[in-house]
């Protein structure tokens, strides 16, 4: 079987709630979502999921190849880049295309996906996140009463932008979820929201009210001596990682003992997972999945020997899109539906004509000026200021002009 095109389609997925974090939220609550279908010869059709801006550049590398190839498709893919390098929308078309590819070969085993990596349990332990920085309190309780009744014993909320209301917001949170556990496990995450002057002292003002099971990119992605400075000041696990692209990214970091949660982004595909898990396998170190659209790393994270948790954001998939999969007991439970176990219905896109707002200038991708750069705390979404409740109101987060575009939620 030989690769012979691609298509690309593009659905929606409504959240029924504003959606974001620190550098900013949808109010409107429908994000887009990019659809990427890779064709063969023989009739089987991968389905990849994410961005995929650079698609006519990546092709020819995949074109007439054996899709069984994955692996050796991803290097062929990276080695098209060479010159230019691999980062940003190049590296998350290449995500895209490695996961229709291993979507194609798992197909023509016959199989799930989880089977072909060799899994021994269709269970992938879960924890809930929200992305729920613009929900007031009773709003806020009411979405984690929800992932409660799922059986989730473990959540993580936004923030970075005032203290008082993150550590009033784990508070409520934690509450929520003692219905399954005595001790949730509660995560903090502020997207880089902070800078490394003030990194150690906020985080010691959350931890002497809330034990975290970890802080979330406290600094700069790349900042090997300000995670490390963070992860020995703490109590907690500093995890970082979702937005590096390529090993060469992670292994300073690692290196440097800069990290305790090893994180990768969804929609930098599956190859690019197993390959970070291995690293951080490597160093003794547990690796964590951040959410998308209907999971496409939980196959790969059952597989996983050192997989600790996945990010799990939502309970409904996009429009027109159906996956194999059930979100209970505290996790995800894989269905045994070939491949990734995702149906693309074409005629439900065709029909759409919503408008969705992730990527907007005003949107979570676009980072402040003021990030790293607040002495203290920031008024947040409804205009309140350290020591206030949430809002009851949902606003946009303080912007200005210049803008540093991020790759994923």
């Amino acid at each position: 079987m030989k690769i012979t095109g691609y298509r690309t389609l593009r659905t929606v997925h409504d959240w029924g709630r504003p959606v974001g974090d620190a550098n900013g939220f949808v109010a409107g609550g429908v994000t887009e979502v990019p659809v990427l279908l890779v064709e063969t010869d023989g009739g089987l059709t991968g389905v990849g999921l994410g961005a995929h801006a650079e698609a006519d550049r990546i092709f020819p590398a995949v074109e007439g190849q054996d899709p069984r190839a994955v692996t050796a498709l991803y290097d062929r893919m990276l080695a098209h880049t060479f010159k230019s390098g691999h980062g940003g929308a190049v590296f998350g078309t290449i995500g895209a295309f490695d996961m229709a590819l291993w979507d194609l070969k798992a197909k023509m085993a016959g199989e799930p996906l989880w089977r072909t990596l060799g899994a021994a349990d269709r269970f992938v332990p879960g924890y809930a996140s929200g992305l729920d920085i613009a929900l007031g309190d009773e709003e806020l309780v009411a979405l984690y009463t929800g992932w409660a009744e799922r059986g989730f014993t473990g959540a993580k909320i936004k923030g970075g932008l005032d203290t008082e209301r993150d550590i009033l917001r784990l508070g409520a949170v934690a509450e929520v979820l003692r219905t399954n556990t005595r001790s949730p496990a509660l995560m903090l995450d502020v997207n880089e929201t902070w800078g490394r002057h003030q990194a150690v002292r906020l985080l010691a003002r959350v931890e002497s009210r809330v034990e975290l099971s970890w802080i979330e990119e406290p600094v700069r992605r790349w900042d090997v001596a300000g995670n490390r400075a963070v992860g020995r000041a703490a109590r907690t696990a500093v995890a970082t990682g979702e937005n590096l692209t390529g090993l060469e990214q992670f292994r300073p970091l690692l290196a440097g003992d800069a990290v305790q949660v090893v994180q990768t982004g969804s929609v930098w595909g599956i190859t690019h997972f197993l390959r970070v898990a291995t690293l951080a396998h490597g160093h003794d170190l547990p690796v964590s999945p951040v959410g998308y659209e209907t999971n496409p790393l939980a196959h790969a994270a059952a597989a996983a020997p050192n997989h600790l948790v996945t990010e799990v954001q939502d309970t409904s998939a996009p429009v027109g899109i159906t996956v194999d999969q059930v979100i209970a007991d505290g996790g995800i439970v894989l269905g045994d539906a070939v491949g990734l176990g995702i149906t693309v219905d074409e005629a439900a896109l065709a029909r759409l004509d919503e408008t969705a707002g992730w990527a907007q200038p005003a949107g979570p991708h676009v980072r402040p000026s003021a990030a790293g750069l607040r002495l203290v705390a920031e008024s947040g979404p409804g205009g309140r200021t350290e020591g206030d409740r949430t809002p009851d109101t949902v606003e946009r987060l303080p912007r200005d002009g210049r803008t540093e575009r991020e790759s994923t939620p």
